[in-house]
């Protein structure tokens, strides 16, 4: 499967695919199609990310006037949030919850928005005409007269004063945290911006070397920070992802408390205070069902869309919503970020629990009861052909929906950000949720392994 954008920008293996030549074609694509004269670029902590950079900002500076900042290492909705503050363009060369082989580029239009997607075609139909001389000018020295001083610490200020407007001035003192910084690009800001609200933290997974973000820790991976909130007596732990746009919780108790939850939970407070645009939250089709069930029962609407940010964005958009994302943490407040914002959303989670006087694990119980899920994943080969995969997936889909009937849901998928096939089974109880998407995963897998003998 060959290189290209998907629900977050351009993502693939850096020792194979994600060269510093496809880069600086990248940057060179971006310049002539996102309007603006202006780009700064930030990354998270992997060992590629400064090679990378220099070549995407190489691409860039292809085009004339350009202006150029490079952050260095800071957090995706750092970038995001100086971009619309600035009226700027930016990127971000990161691989967000990938281990460190991988890495990529996000975008953002002047203003801090993703990239809609007749631009990400119109860049992706140029990337192709820029290789060759991407590959003779890849080891050329950045201008230097283009590039601007790093401003790492003046987009932390901003970040940091930003997030601490959006709650009440009396911060988070009195809340004991643990913070899982993944060993990427939150390792700096995340226990300083909590610090700098009140609240004692501990942080976990602070040391990047350029090949451990991601590695055992984070978001996707919390045991790490259950263990830590329990043997620190924490009110709540939060872990990010490798560049921060992502988050979830523990709770006192020692359990995770994934994006659905701390949706649910900030979705009734806000209803409770007047401040729910619409009375409604936007989420994906991976949101659990139970979260349906418990907004259906305090009269919040839920609007549906395809996985991904953007496709959340769009919908909070059409429908005037102020809240809205995903079950990995990925959550939108559009009232004070154009993008999902990690820490954002971890100080808003914090901020309910310290206003409502009750612990998270009470507050979690109480928004929402989560139906049983499963989740899993198949690897796609390198040359199965697209199409075939759609096939592919459609009718085991439709399979397994037929399966479960009116006792539960089936999403097959194809990633948007991995070569891989993504399966997710809810039903009314663990057995058949396993049982399910077992068969699903050995269907799919075995009609890949004939692909692969009859090519």
């Amino acid at each position: 499967m060959a290189l290209k954008f998907g629900t977050d920008g351009v993502r693939g293996d850096t020792r194979t695919e994600l060269t510093p030549a496809y880069v600086e074609a990248l940057g060179k694509a971006a310049a002539d199609h996102l309007g603006s004269n202006d780009f700064v670029v930030g990354r998270d902590t992997r060992e590629s990310g400064q090679r990378l950079s220099q070549a995407l900002l190489r691409g860039f500076a292809m085009a004339s006037n350009t202006r150029m900042v490079d952050m260095g290492v800071v957090p995706t909705p750092t970038v995001a949030r100086w971009c619309a503050d600035n009226q700027t363009s930016g990127a971000v060369v990161t691989a967000s919850h990938n281990l460190w082989h991988d890495n990529g580029v996000k975008f953002f239009a002047a203003g801090g928005s993703k990239l809609d997607d007749t631009t990400q075609a119109a860049m992706a139909a140029s990337i192709s005409r820029q290789l060759e001389t991407a590959v003779e000018s890849v080891a050329d020295p950045l201008p230097e007269l283009l590039t601007l001083p790093d401003e790492p610490d003046a987009a932390f200020q901003l970040h940091i004063w930003a997030v601490n407007e959006s709650i009440a001035r009396l911060g988070l003192y009195g809340l004991k945290l643990v913070v899982d910084c993944s060993n990427g690009a939150a390792t700096e800001l995340g226990p300083r911006l909590l610090q700098e609200l009140g609240a004692e933290v501990t942080a976990i997974h602070a040391n990047p070397n350029g090949r451990n973000i991601n590695d055992g820790c984070g978001s996707t991976d919390p045991v790490d920070l259950q263990a830590a909130v329990l043997r620190y007596g924490a009110d709540v732990g939060v872990a990010f992802d490798g560049d921060a746009d992502r988050v979830v919780a523990v709770d006192n108790n020692g359990a995770v408390v994934d994006g659905d939850q701390i949706m649910a939970i900030c979705a009734i407070d806000r209803l409770e205070r007047g401040c729910l645009a619409g009375d409604a939250v936007a989420v994906t089709v991976m949101t659990n069902l139970g979260f349906h069930h418990a907004m259906n029962e305090r009269g919040i609407g839920v609007v549906e869309t395809p996985v991904g940010d953007k496709h959340v964005m769009e919908a909070m958009i059409a429908n005037d919503l102020s809240l809205g994302g995903e079950q990995s943490g990925h959550i939108i407040f559009r009232d004070y970020a154009t993008t999902g914002d990690g820490l954002l959303t971890a100080v808003q989670l914090l901020d309910t629990v310290r206003r409502s006087g009750q612990s998270l694990a009470d507050l979690s119980a109480a928004a929402m009861t989560r139906l049983p899920q499963v989740v899993d994943s198949v690897q796609v080969p390198d040359e199965a052909d697209e199409d075939k995969l759609e096939e592919l997936i459609a009718e085991t889909q439709a399979s397994a929906a037929g399966r479960l009937g009116d006792t539960g849901r089936v999403l097959v998928r194809l990633s948007g950000t991995e070569p891989i096939i993504r399966v997710m089974v809810e039903a009314t109880d663990e057995k058949t949720a396993h049982e399910e998407t077992s068969q699903i995963v050995s269907t799919i897998s075995d009609a890949l392994n004939l692909n692969e003998q009859s090519s």
